[in-house]
């Protein structure tokens, strides 16, 4: 029986027998990687569970370690939910991003993108689609996270334009980040691969950050990695634009760092993806 993976790939060869255009425009790009957006958007619809990790997740996770947390670090729940509510956005949408990469690799393993091959399309938009639609996820856990804090007693200092601004740059960090994970996707054997190194890569970035403690009362050898790690700079950015409405530096630090991330980890995937399709 012939697959998809048996036929030849007749590079220009066949470009030029069928008179496509051997490279894709970015016009082209662009739109059908929001073709591949909406495909995965009609996925998630027909599978509701997907959305279980950022609509339960940050609901259940909020109210637990306020309860759990607030008294000891801050010495009550409502002291504690400024620091807590803009780390949560942090660690709810790492959450998601490993989600993207699993995924990735759970259709790879399917044959889903044997069938991309064959057509005439960017080879990133396959990856960037499904990305681009997660965008959606990130919004729901970060709005549902704000609205929990909300409900317990937070009372964001920036008012609805900080708050909006804070989600927004949590979804470009989410978005940035996700490349790291679909990477993982690549290059992983299997979903449970992929998730284990995702796992390993998410606990350190979120627990080893400012997102649940204040960075001066870690030790000071922890302290430095936590000044360098890139999520303390998202985490910090979001809480002076929902806390007080401020743009500080950080939020350049934080969109600096994304474009690093986006720079190294997108070429990586695409040329990983290549090399599996």
């Amino acid at each position: 029986m012939t697959t998809l993976t048996d036929i030849p790939d007749l590079g220009p060869d066949l470009h030029a027998a069928t008179g496509l255009p051997t490279r894709v425009s970015l016009p082209d790009t662009v739109s059908q990687t929001m073709t591949m957006a909406w495909r995965a958007m009609l996925k998630m619809r027909r599978n509701f569970e997907q959305f279980f990790d950022v609509t339960i997740q940050p609901l259940l996770f909020t109210a637990m370690f306020a309860y759990i947390f607030g008294g000891a670090i801050s010495g009550s729940v409502t002291d504690y939910l400024p620091i807590l509510i803009t780390g949560m956005i942090a660690q709810t949408v790492l959450t998601a991003c490993v989600a993207t990469g699993v995924q990735l690799r759970e259709d790879m393993d399917k044959g889903v993108f044997d069938r991309f091959r064959v057509l005439p399309i960017s080879r990133i938009a396959p990856l960037a689609g499904p990305m681009v639609a997660d965008t959606l996820r990130y919004a729901i856990a970060s709005t549902l996270t704000f609205a929990t804090g909300i409900v317990m007693g937070y009372r964001p200092g920036g008012g609805v334009p900080g708050v909006f601004a804070a989600i927004v740059l949590a979804i470009i960090a989410g978005w940035s980040l996700a490349w790291v994970f679909t990477w993982f996707g690549t290059v992983g054997k299997s979903a449970q691969v992929v998730q284990g190194y995702s796992l390993m890569v998410m606990f350190p970035l979120t627990f080893l950050s400012n997102a649940f403690v204040p960075a001066e009362t870690l030790p000071d050898w922890l302290q430095t990695f936590v000044k360098l790690n890139p999520v303390s700079h998202v985490v910090s950015a979001v809480r002076s634009l929902a806390n007080d409405g401020q743009f500080t530096s950080e939020v350049g630090w934080s969109l600096l760092a994304c474009a690093i991330v986006i720079a190294i980890f997108a070429p990586l995937s695409v040329r990983s993806f290549k090399r599996k399709v």
